[in-house]
Formats: structure tokens, sequence, C-alpha cells
């Protein structure tokens, strides 16, 4: 099967560097982390689609089958990513073994199962964004062979949908095995935050450099706390007052979670949300397209912003998987939504709205 395939040709291009997507995501997803995971443009990015259709993108295996299915999914989906770095080692004349591959999700757990298989050449290393495996694969891995490849596993304490504790445990089978490791955790949920591609640019960097990172394991295995609410139960209330408030006199104001509720569910306005991150290139494209919208709407519609990497629960509780993402709510409902950069007509017209030319 050939799979859709997003390449981003990098000045150097030395290397290769293949990405794989998360559960409800696309080839485009990963893209937007670029410019700060690569800002030079040494390495020749690869960033496949899943096979499946799972709205709003797509997925590598199916998460609602069984377990002996999903190990079936999961493995095939490591063989349609292990043809598309044979493709690209082919088509660009590069070594796999000095290739990268990573990926967030499940793409995470399928390039880790990659590189770790004993029948090809093991990559160069392995970036592992909030992954996951399932149970028993790995005693199928090539550990003796693995133990020159490093591994960043990265994970977010507060991730309600993959536990912070299998990416914990992942780390210290990894160390158990020898295998060079560095293990981070961040206050986030199931997402990428600045934090995190600032460290997996600071590792690749390394490895580039020829490095095999390797740090020792000491995780501490205390519960975590929803994400914000100890921190917000030990404000003060007029500090809690200022963080639900919203800046009425910008033209898309930055929205909360403690505001959200006020400012866009109980709107008698319809409102629109741009869902969005710093790290995110294509909404820094779309921005401006929102603000143009907000001006043109002004007195018919709310326009406001949220920062997932700075409020992840409004990003769980609306299942944003991939930014950005523009959302009109009604009556206390997200009744549509759009994804990616779009023209203003394009965006208007997926939301329902009357497109003004």
């Amino acid at each position: 099967m050939d799979l859709v395939t997003n390449v981003i040709h990098g000045e150097g291009r030395d290397r290769i560097l293949l990405l794989a997507h998360g559960y409800g995501a696309d080839e485009q997803d990963l893209g937007g982390v670029m410019p700060f995971l690569d800002p030079d443009g040494t390495l020749l990015t690869v960033l496949p689609r899943g096979p499946l259709s799972a709205p709003p993108g797509y997925s590598w295996y199916d998460v609602a089958a069984g377990p002996e299915e999903m190990t079936k999914g999961f493995i095939a989906g490591v063989g349609l990513l292990d043809a598309v770095l044979d493709e690209t080692v082919r088509e660009h004349g590069k070594a796999r073994e000095e290739a990268i591959v990573g990926g967030f999700s499940q793409g995470a757990g399928l390039a880790l199962a990659l590189a770790m298989s004993g029948d090809r050449p093991h990559p160069k290393a392995v970036l592992v964004m909030s992954g996951l495996v399932p149970g028993g694969l790995d005693a199928t891995f090539d550990w003796e062979g693995a133990r020159e490849m490093p591994v960043l596993v990265q994970h977010g304490i507060h991730d309600p949908m993959i536990p912070v504790d299998r990416s914990r445990e992942l780390a210290r089978t990894l160390a158990a095995h020898d295998v060079p490791v560095v293990y981070r955790e961040y206050p986030m949920q199931h997402q990428i935050a600045q934090e995190s591609i600032a460290d997996a640019r600071s590792w690749l960097d390394q490895v580039v450099a020829g490095e095999k990172p390797n740090e020792p394991i000491d995780i501490s295995a205390a519960p975590a706390s929803p994400a914000g609410a100890e921190a917000t139960a030990s404000r003060p209330v007029n500090e809690v007052n200022e963080v639900n408030a919203v800046d009425e006199d910008a033209l898309v104001p930055a929205v909360t979670t403690a505001a959200f509720e006020d400012y866009v569910l109980r709107s008698e306005l319809p409102v629109i949300v741009d869902f969005w991150a710093p790290w995110c290139q294509p909404c820094r494209q779309v921005s401006p397209i929102v603000e143009q919208i907000a001006s043109m709407r002004e007195g018919s519609y709310r326009v406001v912003k949220v920062n997932i990497d700075e409020e992840p629960a409004l990003a769980q509780r609306f299942e944003v998987q991939s930014i950005p993402m523009i959302g009109l709510f009604r009556d206390g409902q997200l009744e549509r939504s759009v994804l990616g950069a779009k023209p203003r007509p394009q965006i208007e017209a997926e939301l329902g709205m009357l497109v003004i030319p």
C-alpha cells in the first residue's frame, strides 16, 4: 500500500527524519513543529499518513478492535512505516542506518517498534512522544542490537489517553537493556508543548553530532493531579478573577479554561474559537485570517482564541487532535469545526456561515 506522504526538503538534507502522526491527525500535523525541531533545515523530513479514516484525520490501526486485532493492526502499521522508510532511502540515496524515526501517540509506538526490529538495520535514533506499544511486543525487540541506538521518551504527566506510567515503564525497560535513553515528562496532557519540542531539538542536535545521550532514569511515581487544579486552588481570589478575565478590547481575545464557560458556552452570540499553539506554523498562517473574520463579523459573532499548550483541558474536552482547529460554538455546543490553514471563504463555508466575498 502506497501511503500519502508529506515530504519537507530541508536545505542540508543530511539524513532522513521519519515522523508518524497520532490518532485522528494526518501527514500535515507534525509538519507544524519542524520550524522549531529543525530550524536550520538539515533534515529530509518524511511525514506519512495513516491508512485508516479516523475523523477528523486518520489512524494507523483500529483502537476499538480487540487486543488480538489491534496487535495485528499495529504490526501491519510497522510494516507500512518500514516500506516508507525503504522507499525514501532508495529515492534520495540516504543511509537507513543514519535515519532518525519517531512520532506522536500511535505513531510513536510504531516508530519505536520499527526501530527495535531485528529484521532490518536499526536507525540512528528514536523519538517517542507520548507513545504506546501494545503489551507483549517488547519481547520481540532486538535488545542486543539496540544498545547503540539512543531513544528520547517524552510524556505529559496529565495525559488522560495514555497514562504517563506507560512511558515511565518504557524508559525503565530501555535502561535495563542498556539502551541509551533520556526520559522527560511535562505538566501537559496528550499533546506536544514548547518545552518538549525544545528538549527534542537539543537531543536531536546531540544525536546528529554523533553523541548517544543517556541519563539515569529517576522518576517520581506520585499520582498526577488534573492540569492546573492545584495551582488554581492555591491562588488568591483576586488572582483567580484575573485568570477568568477576557480582554474585551482585543480583536481576538485569548480565553482561558476558567473563562470559557461564561464567555463562549453561555454567549448569546455564536462564537468562533481558534485553537492554536505557539509552535504551530499553520496556526500563524491562519491567525490573520481569523482576525479578518473577527473584524468583518463584529456584532454578529464573537471570535476568540485558545492556546492549547496553556489550556490543555479545553483541547481534551473538545477533542482537539490537530491544529489549527477553528470551531463554531452555538448555544453551548461545538457545532462545526475546520482543520488547517485555509482561505477565509473556505473557512466560513465549512463553518456554515454566509460567505462574505
